[in-house]
């Protein structure tokens, strides 16, 4: 056993079989879709966050530095905060049809409001 990887196995149980491998499980490269190719669905949603109405929109497919780079744009042009992480982008308060005219602008042809 490699001493340098057994913090990486903490939470793996015992094995009895001698030709037992652990898998440590390769992340593999996400590749960021076209624009025109991006699913985006624009929802407003107020549930868990106290009342506040947020932006929200799901369906990126992509790395995690262009979500962050759409993210920071589309705050930027609405001129509030909100945040960028799991494939979604939450922009504070209700902004779907500026929102739906920037990513189309932006060449999200695909881009949908949704409810």
């Amino acid at each position: 056993m490699n001493i340098k990887h057994w913090k990486e196995r903490l939470n793996i149980l015992y094995s009895t079989r001698p030709d037992f491998q652990y898998n440590y499980g390769e992340e593999e490269e996400v590749t960021t879709l076209a624009k025109d190719k991006q699913l985006l669905r624009i929802i407003l949603d107020k549930k868990n966050r106290g009342g506040k109405t947020v932006t929200l929109i799901a369906g990126f497919t992509g790395k995690e530095e262009d979500l962050q780079e759409l993210g920071k744009m589309l705050k930027m042009k609405c001129g509030v905060g909100g945040s960028a992480k799991d494939g979604e982008i939450i922009i504070q308060g209700d902004f779907r049809n500026r929102i739906l005219t920037i990513l189309q602008i932006e060449g999200y042809i695909k881009t949908r409001i949704i409810g």
